[in-house]
């Protein structure tokens, strides 16, 4: 991936700019997933957390007068699959009673009429599902109250964080930043857009560690090639919105349910059905990469041969589904069905971006019958007819190795937006897996392979699970 012209900058940048940088790191509102980002008392989030907040609190106290925020003393945000407020304030009476339900409520004009109290809030905040949740309450009385100003809010730094050791951290991060750059062959196109690299690197080093810290199973996360990506970026460039819209959704036929016990552990990789990892690219293409995947293994079962098929065909000649803009496996099966089958990647070769369709019926090699949707029972024998196309949310931004088990709240099942393939099942370290096959080329994860905790039903891995059928 190319920002722009080669630019040597990054090679040249001394402490003194780094410390520039960095030091405005904690006054950005911007913020990557996972990291906590100081908030504006004009936030309109922030509006509508504390009015949530205020309600709960009113309607859990047995207090006679309705109370409300009088002071901020602090407030940031973290988006995690939702956005969690973290905020402290002080709550003080007015001269409203609860019962009376008026729409003004003033504050009490005597001090000792307020009855201070210092509150903290976390409420978890889901946009898109119109739920909000009080997370957490704890409140004491203001040991000294001041004087309330209704019309100033104070903010106070929260950080627990020790001071940065400057040289020592500059120079590592600095080391870190040009290390990824090398590896990955980023170049920016001035100083400006390199410094801002910087700050989102910086960001991203910080969820990862927060991702490190929380993790339940044997995954390592830091560097990636994503890591001087924003959240938003990465989900624009890689990631498949239409998969969580149930509108967009074609309704399949159930499979039929196999029968016997599962063996302890399977991989189809050892057994011939798996083309080597791809790369999707900056193209939101998932979709097609997991369905290719599925039929390479259908056709490796009832053939004994594998071929890599095309994704550029689905790309260019699925009228359903967006290209690069996300589409749905139930979607593209349907169009494979109408198109009459699969070219091969070598006859129809993938480009990352929409073209024209070019294809064939003279270059097709592989072809199906019809597709069906698998059971949501996470059990391993459901999955051992051939390699599994289905869609989980992506939380692994930031992962290297190991068995990924990250926090629920992390990892909302509501919210799927990535389509893989699922090869095989086993344990490690007595933690049990799914390995994955990615479409974002070797150099992500293990050699292109995502392992997720088996078991917990995590990342909604069990809700959309699909096959296509080869007689």
């Amino acid at each position: 991936m190319d920002f722009g012209f080669r630019c040597p900058v990054i090679l040249c940048l001394t402490l003194a700019v780094l410390a520039s940088v960095l030091a405005d790191l904690d006054d950005t509102l911007m913020g990557a997933p996972g990291s906590s980002v100081r908030l504006s008392e004009n936030d309109p989030g922030l509006k509508k957390a504390l009015k949530f907040a205020e309600d709960r609190y009113n309607m859990g106290s047995n207090t006679m007068h309705v109370r409300r925020v009088s002071k901020i003393l602090s407030a940031s945000k973290q988006l995690v699959k939702g956005i969690r407020y973290n905020i402290m304030v002080e709550l003080s009476n007015t001269q409203c009673k609860k019962a009376a339900r008026l729409m003004t409520c003033d504050f009490y004009p005597e001090e000792h009429n307020l009855k201070t109290e210092v509150c903290v809030f976390e409420v978890w905040d889901i946009p898109w599902e119109r739920k909000s949740t009080l997370l957490k309450q704890k409140c004491q009385p203001a040991v000294d109250p001041k004087p309330v100003e209704t019309n100033k809010v104070e903010f106070l730094s929260l950080s627990t964080s020790k001071p940065v050791e400057e040289t020592e951290y500059l120079v590592e991060l600095l080391g870190q930043f040009k290390e990824f750059m090398v590896r990955y062959n980023r170049t920016y196109s001035s100083k400006k857009d390199t410094e801002r690299r910087l700050r989102i690197f910086h960001e991203n080093l910080k969820t990862a560690e927060k991702l490190q810290s929380l993790d339940l199973g044997t995954a390592e996360y830091g560097v990636t090639k994503f890591s001087d990506l924003t959240e938003e970026e990465f989900r624009t460039l890689y990631l498949n919105p239409l998969l969580s819209q149930q509108k967009f959704q074609r309704s399949m036929k159930p499979a039929a349910m196999t029968h016997g016990p599962a063996p302890p552990s399977w991989d189809w990789r050892e057994h011939g059905a798996v083309s080597p990892v791809k790369n999707q690219g900056m193209c939101g293409s998932c979709w097609a990469f997991s369905v290719t995947g599925n039929i390479e293994g259908q056709w490796f079962v009832k053939t004994g041969k594998l071929v890599s098929l095309s994704e550029q065909e689905l790309v260019d000649c699925d009228t359903v589904d967006q290209a690069c803009g996300g589409g749905l496996p139930s979607n593209a099966y349907e169009a494979i069905e109408k198109l009459g089958g699969l070219e091969t990647e070598t006859d129809y070769s993938y480009t990352g971006k929409k073209q024209s369709c070019d294809f064939t019926t003279d270059k097709v090699t592989a072809y199906i019958n019809s597709s069906v949707e698998l059971s949501k029972d996470e059990n391993g024998d459901i999955y051992l007819s051939n390699p599994t196309c289905f869609s989980l949310v992506v939380c692994p931004q930031f992962y290297r190795k190991g068995v990924s088990h990250p926090l629920k709240i992390f990892c909302n099942p509501w919210m799927i937006d990535h389509a893989v393939l699922l090869v095989g099942y086993g344990e490690r370290q007595g933690k049990p897996f799914w390995a994955i096959k990615n479409s974002w080329g070797e150099d992500y994860g293990e050699q292109g392979y995502y392992y997720l905790y088996r078991g917990s039903r995590l990342c909604g891995i069990n809700k959309m699970c699909s096959s296509a059928i080869v007689n």
